[in-house]
Formats: C-alpha cells, structure tokens, sequence
C-alpha cells in the first residue's frame, strides 16, 4: 500500500491525498461504508459504486469468523471472491465486538474467550490467531487486535488496558510478518492508538505505534461515551505524533460535524454505520441538517429528497419516502440509506475539493452548524 500526500489546506490540518491498493485508488479523506457481514445493510454493490460512489467498504472480523466462517471463506477465495467487490476492503480485529459482549468474555494476557451471540459458542481471539483470521478474509487493510475500553474507565483501567494492548500489537506485528497473503494481493496491517481520554497515555500509544513504521495507523476508542471535546482533544493529541506521511483511520466516527471536525484535526480515514442505522430509522442527513421523514410535514412535500444529491434523492420525493415509512414499505430503508452513504460520500468529497483549493477551513466554518440543526 502507497499513501501520497498531495495537497494540505493553509489555515487547518486538512490534508488531501490518495491511497493506492492492490483494488484500486482511494482519494482522501474518505468515508468507508460498513459491511459488517460482507454486505453494506440493504445496499447492492451497483449502488454503491453508481450512487453512493464508494471507494472502499468494511468487513467485520468478529462477524465473518462466525458466520459464513473461514472455511467457506477460503474457498472462495476470500471476501472480494465471495461478496463481489472488486473495491478495496478494509476489516477490523473484532476487538471492539468481542469486548463489547459483556458478561460473555472473559479478558486474559493470552486472548479473549467469548461466546457467539448467535448460539453461545465458546471462542477464543488471541492477537496470532485474528492476523491468520484477516489473512483468510483477505482484506487490503487489516486492523490490529486490541482492547477498547469504555470512554468513562478511570486511568488505571485504561493504563492497564493500553499496555496489553501494546502488548498484544507486537504479537500481531509479529504474526503479521510471518505470514502472507493468500490470494496473490498485498494486505497491510494498521496499529491501533488506544488510551482513553488521557492525553498521557494517548500520548505513549502514539509514540509507540509511529515506532513500527506502519503503512497506516489508526485511532481508536473514541466516540465510546466520552464528551466529544474529549474526542476531539485526543484526535490533536495523538496526530501531533502519528507520522505525516502516513494515513490516519479515525475509527467509529460519526456525525457529519464530527468527521469535518476530525478531518480539520488531520484524519484522513473514517467509517460509521450511522448513515445507514439511521437511514433504516427514518433520519436523513443533508447540508441543511437532519430530517425525520416520518414527521408530518413530509406528508405532501413533494420536492426531490436532495436535488443537488445522488440520482436517487433526484427521482424521489419527500412525500413519497414519508409514505413508504408509514406503510414500512422495505424500499424507505433502502432509498434512505443509499441518500445517506451518498451525502457522506459527497462530503468527504467536498472537504478534499475545499482542500485543494486552500479554503476548507473557511467551507468548514460556513457550513458546520447547519449539519446539526433538525430541519
């Protein structure tokens, strides 16, 4: 994988660039959507290339390892063989889905024990066995094996916590160069910043993770239940250490304010299933704020649901989708979530045109509060 820094905007942090995979070319910023079990919820592949525009999609390794299982990954050849995209793909360690399963893991040096929320299984992650696991999914970019701890622990648990990360990183490091690809394409591997809401610790994670002189690293453990001028904080923290030259992947995040917010602060890579969880409940993002199409007042608005948006904001109308969620019409979910991963699509878009031109952080100002207010 090769990162290029091209252009960076005078008044801010904002940097344009582009990331070159085995797949394909990815322009930066970007926003990533999320195909947790290999599909992005109710969204063909032709629509995200077509509409959505999408340059790159996430698998989950937590999900995939489950279900359909690496068997029959392996024999398809891996996720790009087996799901049709052509694209790049990045995944995750599944690190944040197993710590989530409270109550069903348990925590050791070695790994995590776990049980299926599909049929309460027993398993077992340890930092060697997720690297063989993401080499079978076969993803572009693959996501070290950490623990994210909650946004509220206290500064010993996230100490603790940080340091078995960092312990866990050298074994996925380690593994990681033992090992190769399986399909004929290379795969990179991106560390994970931890450290909650300690600068200090941030801070150390940083330092260490620039040392391994990664293709790309990533910052996590945000957007966990701390205040977001904590996120935010962080964010600057830990990109004053992380390495210029390389990508950074703020992972998890989130509004349309938070990734202009974070793309001012230096990051170049996002992902969220927000655009399409909340596409499916009814909630639209536009450059004029969020809009519930189950209100009301859609009821017979019968102008397009973005004329400036993809094609499908174009073709349909506002009192057209507010019909579709009354009468739970599955197409509503479909058309929402397709608007959504397009106008975040459009919006890293944007950010990097604004960039080129010098002017992003002047665009920012003009257009953030906008983003948050209910229309």
């Amino acid at each position: 994988m090769k990162f290029e820094l091209q252009h960076t905007d005078p008044n801010s942090n904002a940097r344009a660039g582009v990331i070159t995979t085995d797949h394909g070319q990815i322009q930066t910023p970007i926003f990533m959507p999320v195909g947790t079990c290999g599909a992005v919820k109710g969204v063909h592949f032709r629509e995200l290339k077509e509409q959505v525009q999408a340059q790159i999609i996430l698998g989950n390794t937590y999900h995939l390892y489950l279900r359909p299982g690496l068997e029959i990954l392996q024999q398809a050849g891996g996720l790009h063989k087996f799901n049709g995209w052509d694209r790049p793909i990045l995944t995750d360690s599944g690190g944040f889905q197993v710590f989530s399963l409270t109550g069903i893991r348990k925590l050791r040096e070695e790994g995590c024990e776990f049980r299926s929320h599909i049929d309460g299984s027993k398993h077992f992650f340890t930092p060697e066995n997720v690297m063989d696991t993401e080499r079978v999914i076969g993803a572009d970019i693959m996501m070290a094996f950490d623990e994210c701890p909650p946004g509220e622990s206290d500064y010993e648990y996230a100490k603790k916590s940080l340091r078995l990360t960092q312990r866990w990183l050298e074994r996925c490091w380690k593994r990681f160069h033992e090992t190769e690809p399986l399909y004929g394409y290379q795969q990179s591997l991106f560390p994970i910043v931890q450290g909650c809401k300690y600068p200090d610790l941030r801070r150390d994670a940083a330092k260490h993770v620039a040392d391994l002189g990664a293709d790309g690293n990533a910052i996590g453990g945000l957007a966990v239940g701390e205040p977001t001028e904590v996120m935010y904080e962080m964010i600057e923290v830990v990109n004053e250490i992380l390495p210029t030259e390389k990508p950074r992947y703020l992972m998890g995040v989130g509004t349309p304010q938070n990734i202009l917010e974070g793309i001012e602060r230096g990051v170049d890579m996002f992902d969220c299933v927000m655009p399409t969880r909340n596409g499916r409940n009814a909630m639209l993002f536009t450059y004029n704020g969020t809009m519930n199409m189950k209100n009301k007042k859609w009821e017979n608005d019968f102008t397009p649901i973005d004329p400036d948006g993809c094609e499908v904001d174009r073709i349909y109308t506002k009192a057209y989708l507010h019909h579709l969620f009354k009468a739970q019409e599955l197409l509503a979910m479909q058309i929402a979530s397709i608007h959504n991963l397009a106008f975040y699509l459009r919006l890293v878009t944007d950010a990097r045109q604004h960039i080129v031109q010098g002017d992003f952080a002047q665009w920012k100002r003009s257009i953030i509060d906008d983003l948050g207010r209910r229309v």
